[in-house]
């Protein structure tokens, strides 16, 4: 895709990712988490949080997607948090794209990016969690070659649990594997823990 290049995120990016981030919610989660939730999302207290443990672990890889324009996509990816992980196996934490490049390929090249990362930095294997629900997320996942491995959890917000699936892929030697976006994709979120 022409016009969009990834790069390490830098502390100055801290803001547009916030907005990234919030801006996502609302859109992806709009009927699937609690409204009342989602409007109390607040890019100052995401961009506060994010200050907080930006760069803090070595090991976490955050990416930014970049046109003229600015940042347009965000991916981190880093060790596996699950119970049942092994030293070898990655986990995407979060991917979000800006709501006007949905569809664009933005997503793509930021999965790619992170897969290839992943790759590099050792990992065999890489889990993501995803709600349930987001269909559209879900299907961007499938097409990068991830699917569900069984795994669930339930997430509670504000009362309601709202079920969450864990994908997974095999990553040695995927890093030149393409990822076809041939819908638009949604960001993923997680619970209280995910990035």
């Amino acid at each position: 895709m022409s016009g969009v290049s990834t790069r390490d995120m830098a502390a100055h990016d801290i803001w547009a990712v916030s907005t990234l981030r919030v801006t996502g919610w609302r859109t992806a989660y709009r009927g699937i988490v609690p409204d009342d939730y989602l409007d109390g999302l607040s890019v100052e207290a995401d961009a506060e949080r994010r200050r907080s443990v930006f760069q803090k672990d070595p090991r976490i890889q955050n990416v930014v997607a970049e046109d003229d324009r600015g940042v347009v996509g965000w991916g981190v990816l880093g060790p596996c948090r699950d119970d049942d992980a092994t030293d070898t196996d990655g986990e995407v934490y979060a991917l979000y794209v800006a709501v006007a490049r949905i569809g664009t390929g933005v997503g793509r090249t930021l999965m790619g990016e992170l897969i290839r990362r992943a790759e590099r930095a050792g990992f065999t294997a890489l889990t993501l969690w995803v709600l349930a629900e987001n269909h559209r997320a879900r299907r961007f996942y499938e097409r990068a070659g991830f699917g569900f491995d069984g795994s669930q959890a339930e997430w509670s917000v504000d009362g309601i649990s709202i079920p969450e699936v864990r994908y997974a892929k095999d990553v040695r030697h995927s890093g030149s594997s393409p990822v076809q976006e041939s819908s638009p994709m949604s960001p993923t979120a997680s619970g209280s823990t995910r990035r």
